[in-house]
């Protein structure tokens, strides 16, 4: 069933049919191999925010795709900067995508995991306080955790002085979580392009031209240029392009 504002393929196969969310499920799919996919959302001229916040940015159409991303998800990987700011609540998924993931032999819900290298988070979030599935929140060996968060959540240290994420991965991969949606924010993106370990990306470009002032979906040091070929294209009657980009 269609739900909301239509989404349709433009490429490969273009196709003015409607595609419901069995459709697009298939269409992003799991892969048989750990993958990190990251999912963002930005303006015609690059914006990674409105007034800044990257609602501003997201329609209905994003919404239904992010929620799917979501649902296809072994765990959802966000920095503690963007957790704070945008003010994470429990990543809880309804009952028909909670369904589908037993149907697949998933957990009913993913697990969220917090990269944070200071520590500075609040166990009294509801992405900690109320999360149906307990977090993880990957650290280095030198941070020191406030009081509470190890009530709510689990470290896993990797790295001395600075995170390791190439080794956090790993780490998440060997305790079963394959499938990782990364939802940023923009220097988290700039660190895993740096480490050569962004798999696929997933970027909504929302007709609009937030003019400038706003940062771009990614920062950080410098890093060598990565090739990520386009593997579909859809667009929202509202106007909104959905690609998606992924290594072979």
């Amino acid at each position: 069933m269609t739900v909301g504002i239509p989404i349709r393929r433009l490429w490969p196969e273009p196709s003015t049919e409607p595609l419901d969310d069995a459709a697009l499920t298939s269409l992003y799919g799991r892969a048989a191999q750990p993958r990190l996919r990251v999912n963002f959302v930005s303006s015609l001229d690059g914006a990674v925010t409105v007034d800044g916040y990257s609602a501003g940015l997201s329609g209905a159409p994003d919404k239904r795709v992010f929620g799917l991303l979501r649902m296809l998800c072994d765990a959802l990987v966000v920095a503690a900067g963007t957790l704070r700011h945008e003010g994470y609540r429990a990543v809880r998924l309804n009952e028909t995508r909670r369904a589908w993931r037993r149907d697949h032999g998933l957990a009913a819900y993913p697990t969220l995991v917090v990269v944070s290298g200071s520590l500075d988070l609040d166990p009294a979030q509801a992405a900690f306080a109320d999360a149906p599935v307990r977090p993880i929140v990957l650290t280095h060996a030198d941070a020191d955790p406030p009081p509470g968060l190890t009530d709510v959540a689990d470290l896993l240290r990797c790295g001395t002085g600075r995170v390791d994420l190439a080794a956090g991965l790993a780490e998440l991969h060997r305790r079963g979580l394959t499938q990782l949606l990364c939802e940023g924010g923009p220097h988290l993106l700039g660190a895993l392009t740096a480490a050569n370990l962004v798999d696929e990306l997933c970027l909504t470009v929302a007709p609009l031209l937030a003019g400038p002032g706003a940062g771009r979906i990614t920062a950080g040091d410098a890093s060598a240029p990565r090739h990520l070929p386009l593997r579909h294209v859809l667009a929202a009657d509202d106007g909104v392009l959905m690609l998606r980009h992924a290594r072979p």
